[in-house]
């Protein structure tokens, strides 16, 4: 029996709720590189099985998903071709975080003719929610049948069933709603409330906020052209809309502004998001952190990315052979330790790197800080070579017992033990 649903588990428990970066896109030469890369790489390794099969996939998920951290803090750094701008990119800042963030998705050259600008949210984009009715969880309000509505959204239209048993009470038949529509894959998401008295009322909230002037609703809960289906609506009272989707208003320099979402870019240089309202007449204002400020958060940023692999190597000590992974991480901070602790940059006895600020703010700030960026880019480099190849092959860091070796003189692909480690399709057998 397959374990693929364990590894699908982890990874969306662990990592689905990550938004992607725009260096996770790659060119199709990129995608080819990669894909030709890990067939040489599997045309050469041994055939092997696998012990402790659940910790070899979150290990391994944990691996990519680490590298690939890296390998994306390494390209946002690497925009620029002159060490010296490296590390200097831009980092946005709010004077009011509480009510919107800012992140600089733009180049360091687009930065030379931007200004701080202020922006005032007067209203925050919110989904569509439809409230049923509440009902007393232990009962069963609903006569045993089969039910069917409709459900419009914007884009298409749907038809419902489900049944009601004996043996069923009205929050199971609130909860087999939920799970039909979540599960439907039309981007809506039902659950099961409960109110100060106990009672149970079925919820779904769209997944998108906002819509255009001439959309009544994202969706739409009718009940079809019988005395059945207007029973169950009638009954469970989906088809009230508690709360109307809206769109997210707010003054940027004083001229109004609207978005669809709570997060959205301005002029394909700033993504801001939204997180509250702002007291009338006192806008936030979004801008550049000053040029130590931004390298020190730069530096941070990097050195989380490889602090996360050696704690990922620290996690799994115990039951996979993770010393490899510290040893090859690591190598990155110790072959350069003797240039970048004058930098700040403290390499303890574990690997795990520190930051001095200002041991840090003292080197950048030297007359002639081209040698300090050197180093620092040196080691941008060495870590982004190791994360690469981390990547590509993270099994040959997991537990395994080696069954045979390939004949050197005529080695043949596997690709079902490509995809062992490309898509975490192991069985518990193997």
């Amino acid at each position: 029996m397959a374990a693929i649903d364990t590894a699908y588990g982890y990874y969306l428990s662990t990592y689905a709720n990550k938004s992607a970066s725009r260096y996770d896109t790659h060119k199709k030469s990129e995608l080819r590189n990669i894909y030709n890369t890990i067939v040489k790489i599997n045309k050469e390794s041994p055939l092997y099985k696998f012990q402790n099969i659940g910790d070899v996939q979150k290990f391994a998920i944990d691996i990519k998903e680490g590298a690939r951290n890296i390998k994306n803090v390494v390209a946002s750094l690497s925009d620029d071709d002159d060490i010296s701008t490296a590390f200097q990119k831009k980092i946005a800042f709010s004077t009011q975080e509480n009510i919107v963030t800012a992140n600089y998705i733009g180049t360091s050259k687009q930065a030379e003719n931007m200004d701080n600008f202020e922006i005032e949210v007067r209203q925050l984009a919110k989904p569509q929610i439809n409230l049923g009715n509440f009902m007393d969880k232990s009962r069963l309000d609903l006569r045993p049948d089969t039910y069917a509505f409709d459900l419009e959204t914007t884009s298409a239209a749907y038809e419902f069933q489900f049944n009601v048993t004996s043996s069923d009470t009205n929050y199971d038949v609130q909860k087999k709603l939920a799970d039909l529509i979540s599960n439907a894959g039309i981007n809506l998401h039902g659950s099961v409330i409960e109110d100060e008295e106990g009672r149970s009322a079925l919820k779904i909230e769209s997944g998108n906020t906002g819509r255009n002037q001439d959309e009544e609703f994202l969706f739409h809960i009718t009940p079809q052209g019988n005395r059945n289906s207007m029973t169950a609506i009638n009954v469970l009272g989906i088809d009230h809309i508690s709360q109307p989707s809206q769109n997210a208003e707010f003054l940027l320099n004083g001229q109004e502004r609207s978005s669809f979402t709570n997060t959205f870019s301005i002029n394909n240089a700033f993504e801001l998001t939204l997180h509250g309202i702002s007291e009338e007449g006192n806008p936030s204002t979004i801008g550049f952190k000053a040029n130590i400020d931004a390298i020190a958060d730069n530096i941070q940023t990097l050195v989380d990315s490889y602090n996360g692999v050696i704690q990922t190597a620290d996690k799994y000590a115990e039951t996979q052979r993770s010393t490899r992974l510290f040893r090859d991480i690591s190598s990155a901070a110790f072959a350069l330790q003797n240039h970048l602790e004058p930098l700040g940059l403290m390499v303890d006895s574990h690997g795990e790197i520190s930051i001095d600020k200002a041991l840090l703010e003292e080197a950048v700030n030297a007359e002639d800080p081209s040698e300090s960026f050197s180093v620092l880019n040196d080691f941008k480099n060495l870590l982004n070579d190791k994360a690469t190849n981390a990547s590509l092959d993270p099994m040959k860091y997991v537990d395994k017992i080696v069954v045979v070796y390939k004949n050197p003189q005529k080695t043949l692909v596997t690709p079902y033990v490509t995809s062992i480690y490309s898509g975490m399709m192991m069985d518990r057998y193997c």
